[in-house]
């Protein structure tokens, strides 16, 4: 019978003969999100030109089932994977700095959205906007909850919020990601205000 720990990915540990563990499954993630996402070389992986990779080869890969490919996909909080239409690729949704397409439509974005940063890049983000860095696009949260766990991954955290209706008047596209994540190529400064809380 499995334990459920109190962990962010909700993954069981099995006792007995069978393995499977928390700590396993989290590493076996994260490998899957740098080949996906940054480096699929690592993995001894080829990505196609959408960014998916064949669900057999990442199997090979990571040395898992197609149970535990599915409770990593399924478990993971910010839905960060997709399968195509017949579940025999999987492809990162979105975080990518390798040059892939992810056939992403222009949406009109809601009014105000947010980005969870590190307060040590207050400064710069001000002075030049919020820059893709090494991504294809800027990640922004449709609410200030979303913002703030992002902004905690990066030191102590600050969210900003983003007037993506002055930005759209502008001539700024935005696109929406499989897993909810708003993009663009750039947020200058003058779109920026600090969220007091």
């Amino acid at each position: 019978m499995p334990i459920l720990l109190p962990e962010k990915r909700y993954l069981a540990v099995f006792l007995g003969s069978d393995k499977l563990t928390i700590c396993n499954l989290t590493k076996k993630s994260k490998f899957l999100s740098l080949i996906l996402r940054h480096k699929p070389e690592k993995g001894n992986i080829k990505l196609d030109k959408y960014g998916y990779a064949h669900v057999e080869d990442i199997l090979k890969s990571l040395n898992i089932t197609l149970n535990e490919l599915d409770e990593i996909v399924s478990t993971d909080t910010k839905g960060r994977y997709s399968y195509n239409s017949d579940k025999t690729k999987i492809r990162a949704n979105q975080g990518h700095s390798i040059n892939v397409d992810l056939c992403l439509k222009e949406v009109i974005p809601p009014k105000i959205l947010f980005h969870g940063t590190a307060q040590k890049s207050l400064e710069s983000i001000m002075e030049k906007g919020i820059l893709k860095m090494s991504r294809q696009y800027v990640h922004l949260s449709k609410d200030y909850n979303t913002a703030l766990i992002v902004g905690k991954r990066h030191g102590n955290p600050i969210v900003l919020k983003i007037d993506t209706s002055k930005m759209l008047l502008d001539g700024f596209s935005f696109y929406l990601s499989e897993n909810g994540v708003y993009l663009t190529e750039h947020v200058p400064a003058k779109y920026i205000s600090i969220v007091n809380t």
